[in-house]
């Protein structure tokens, strides 16, 4: 049986300050739901450059409470106004020292349900992440929403196929992996690993990338964002590589049920036999 859903993403382009960004993705999801969707979800820290590229101790400035902050505070009322479903990723402080790559996944009803924390986190040339963020500690958790099961996975945590499986395992329908990747190898992996982990997992996939450049660094974000469907293909075209844009497309969540009847993924995993996997 048909189980549509009418989801959004957006890719962005960064503005210059944490005030004009989050207003701006206030506009592009008043927008969604003008067109109907019932849940949308922001790019990586989507209130704040991509400061990663850099190791300055100034850029602690874009961290705030989850949820007690300014940004969720905003997202909530978000949520409430439009009714819809708001996955809003942002730098969460959570105590002195103790910092995270987070999204939070408000209700409908503008209710934080609970958060996601980035488990993975890069050191390398342009994404110094382990400067700014302790890896993630909260599982993997999928939230009952108004607009269906919805589990989150940030970025790099794209590369590790123990995620994507722990999501599906939890009953996950549709998965957010809000992103901040360049030009260059990564290209060839964003067109390759999302869909794979929707086939694997047989679950839909929302893959959202910032894109343009920005002041810190000089990394071209090339965007492509879109939306995967269990059988590994595209839902509608991607987004543009070079410009701003809000993708609406509708996921038919009944599809899940059938893609498990015929591929029995789950009916022929063999957990007594993948011990090993988990040893270092």
């Amino acid at each position: 049986m048909a189980n549509v859903v009418r989801a959004a993403l957006v890719q962005a382009t960064w503005t210059g300050d944490t005030g004009s960004m989050v207003a701006k993705h206030e506009e592009h999801a008043r927008e969604a739901a003008r067109r109907g969707a019932r849940v949308i979800g922001f790019q990586e820290v989507f209130n704040a450059p991509y400061f990663c590229q850099v190791q300055d101790p100034a850029h602690y400035r874009w961290a705030e409470p989850v949820p007690g902050g300014p940004t969720i505070g905003r997202m909530r009322d978000l949520a409430r106004e439009t009714g819809m479903v708001v996955v809003a990723p942002v730098f969460e402080a959570e105590a002195p020292g103790f910092f995270y790559n987070t999204a939070a996944v408000i209700d409908a009803d503008g209710t934080v349900l609970g958060t996601y924390r980035k488990h993975h986190i890069p050191q390398l040339e342009g994404f110094w992440e382990k400067y700014y963020f302790r890896p993630g500690n909260l599982g993997w958790p999928v939230f009952d929403t108004a607009a269906g099961r919805i589990g989150v996975y940030i970025c790099y945590d794209r590369h590790f196929p123990e995620g994507w499986r722990a999501l599906g395992l939890a009953g996950a329908q549709l998965v957010y992996n809000p992103s901040a990747t360049h030009r260059g190898l990564s290209a060839h992996l964003w067109r390759l690993e999302q869909p794979a982990a929707a086939v694997a997992n047989e679950y839909f996939v929302a893959a959202i990338n910032r894109v343009g450049r920005e002041e810190y660094g000089d990394n071209d974000f090339y965007g492509s964002s879109y939306f995967v469907d269990p059988r590994g293909r595209l839902v509608g075209a991607a987004a543009s590589d070079v410009e701003e844009e809000l993708l609406v497309r509708d996921l038919d969540f009944g599809l899940i049920d059938e893609v498990r009847r015929e591929w029995a993924f789950y009916r022929d995993r063999r957990p007594d036999a993948y011990e090993g996997l988990v040893r270092p």
